[in-house]
């Protein structure tokens, strides 16, 4: 669904439970036959959508703000040279998508690769461009660390963009 040039999604377990709820509420009524509580449940159903609606929408209108600025900023980096030193830096790599996880909860990872190495890199709302398993990207995101506090590098991503490249750039 498009809101004002966003592409805005609900994650599948959203559907999911709402779904299930549905399904109960449907089930109460036809035993009961409690009308006022049956319309109380259809319009909290329909909060249940339209609220991780806004929600998306909110979060890509914060990241397209954020893109002027990580465009500018950022450093051209090859995956081999990002380590722990780097941690806050905001950087761009290109590199292949190996794999993609999460897509479907609206939190997509990617696993790039470039020529040196390979890195995680997190996206924490839906990407303006769906990038799928070997498509050329190019990234730019601030280097974070995997859990917060610990673990290895990983990029937490604003912009995610697919080049008009083959993906001949396998490791």
């Amino acid at each position: 669904m498009k809101i004002k040039n966003r592409n805005v999604r609900i994650s599948i377990i959203n559907i999911f439970v709402v779904g299930m709820l549905a399904l109960f509420l449907i089930s109460y009524f036809v035993s009961t036959g409690d009308l006022s509580f049956f319309l109380l449940g259809i319009v909290l159903l329909v909060l249940m959508l339209l609220i991780p609606l806004m929600l998306n929408y909110m979060s890509q209108d914060q990241y397209a703000g954020l893109i002027p600025i990580y465009e500018s900023e950022a450093k051209d980096t090859r995956i081999k040279n990002i380590n722990s030193s780097m941690i806050g830096n905001i950087v761009r790599i290109e590199g292949v998508v190996e794999r993609v996880l999460f897509k479907s909860l609206n939190r997509p990872q990617y696993l790039v690769a470039d020529k040196s190495g390979e890195i995680s890199v997190k996206m924490f709302t839906t990407p303006i461009e769906d990038a799928d398993k070997d498509d050329v990207v190019e990234v730019y995101g601030q280097i974070i660390k995997r859990y917060i506090f610990v673990g290895d590098p990983v990029i937490n991503a604003v912009i995610i963009r697919k080049l008009d490249r083959k993906s001949d750039q396998k490791k």
